[in-house]
């Protein structure tokens, strides 16, 4: 009996197991795990168990490996520009991005830098520094514009899989194409400011990536802010009458989050107020938004806004640049995917 390190491929990540077998591996799911008492529990039943609990360590992973993959990329395509060049890495780099940069600010410029410091220290006295620090700023960014000059000329296909949570979508309020290739979900605070902020971002995305893009909301009002939780509940009384989007986009726009307010709303969208009242004053949809509420809880979701894109949580900082580029990165393996599907098709018509 040999002994054979395999991997396992388990909810969209990979996990390492050691397996001792000399039959066919078995499927993902069955993997043994652990025995106890002479029960084998398998990856299946981790998953039931523990999945949402681990998909943040799992994401954490997954940048960790994208970064560290992002770093072997960058070293290869300079260590192969090098070659094509005819000198070393360290040359390369001192004659595309240490020699540009190296230039000394002008008078103004450290002058304008230094009205913005805070220090008592006289302009003489950190004159030096200032170069110093400008000129690091320089070159950081010369580096940063010469490797993605670098990275647009070479064809880079990443193809580690991004862990995905397996996110109901039943009865969550959609916006844009049923069958769009790309799904964004928010959980997020009608309350939070920083939900607020992003906003008029996630607007601008669903405009530019209309025909491919779906919007999807879900609630996770936080216990610092007192009127999201009703706010929340008050989105969804507006749904019944067919108006959720009109009334969340609203309550992003005009931040008043008051049982007046909400209701004052509803009013200027036209609902039925006797209804609309009634729904938010007997809690008819509370249930709705603590279920919410835990899912994020359980999934790990630390605050708001909280974004997935077809199931991948999106870290690092919710700029438009990076919302748009994991949006970029899914439709092209959407594409990927369905040109070897054709090609599969293909060939197995062609048999």
């Amino acid at each position: 009996m040999m002994v054979r390190l395999i991997a396992v491929a388990a909810a969209a990540t990979t996990c390492l197991a050691y397996a001792a077998s000399d039959g066919p591996e078995p499927a993902a799911g069955q993997t043994v795990v652990v025995e106890v008492g002479g029960a084998k529990l398998t990856m299946a039943d981790l998953e039931q168990k523990s999945g949402p609990a681990l998909f943040q360590a799992r994401t954490n992973y997954y940048e960790a490996e994208r970064q560290a993959i992002q770093k072997m990329v960058d070293d290869y395509l300079l260590e192969q520009q090098a070659r094509k060049e005819g000198v070393s890495v360290t040359e390369l780099l001192e004659r595309h991005v240490i020699a540009p940069a190296s230039k000394e600010p002008s008078e103004d410029a450290l002058r304008t830098y230094y009205d913005g410091v805070d220090t008592t220290e006289p302009y003489e006295a950190v004159r030096g520094k200032i170069i110093e620090v400008l000129k690091q700023r320089r070159t950081a960014k010369a580096r940063e514009a010469y490797m993605q000059s670098l990275r647009s000329a070479a064809n880079i296909v990443l193809t580690l899989p991004p862990p995905r949570a397996p996110i109901s979508m039943k009865d969550v309020p959609l916006r844009g194409p049923a069958n769009a290739p790309v799904t964004m979900l928010e959980f997020a605070d009608f309350e939070c400011p920083y939900c607020q902020q992003i906003h008029p971002v996630l607007q601008r995305l669903e405009t530019e990536f209309k025909d491919k893009l779906a919007f999807a909301y879900k609630d996770y009002p936080l216990p610092m802010h007192p009127d999201a939780e009703k706010a929340a509940e008050a989105a969804h009384c507006a749904a019944a009458q067919g108006k959720y989007w009109e009334y969340h986009d609203t309550l992003f726009d005009k931040k008043q989050l008051s049982v007046a307010s909400l209701k004052e709303t509803a009013r200027a969208l036209h609902l039925d107020g006797t209804a609309f009242d009634a729904c938010l004053d007997g809690g008819k949809m509370a249930g709705v938004v603590k279920d919410q509420m835990s899912e994020a809880q359980a999934f790990g979701m630390q605050g708001t806004p909280s974004i997935l894109v077809n199931g991948r949580f999106v870290t690092g900082n919710l700029t438009y640049e990076r919302l748009h580029g994991v949006i970029m990165e899914e439709l092209s393996a959407a594409t990927a995917a369905q040109a070897d599907a054709g090609s599969k098709s293909h060939t197995h018509g062609e048999r």
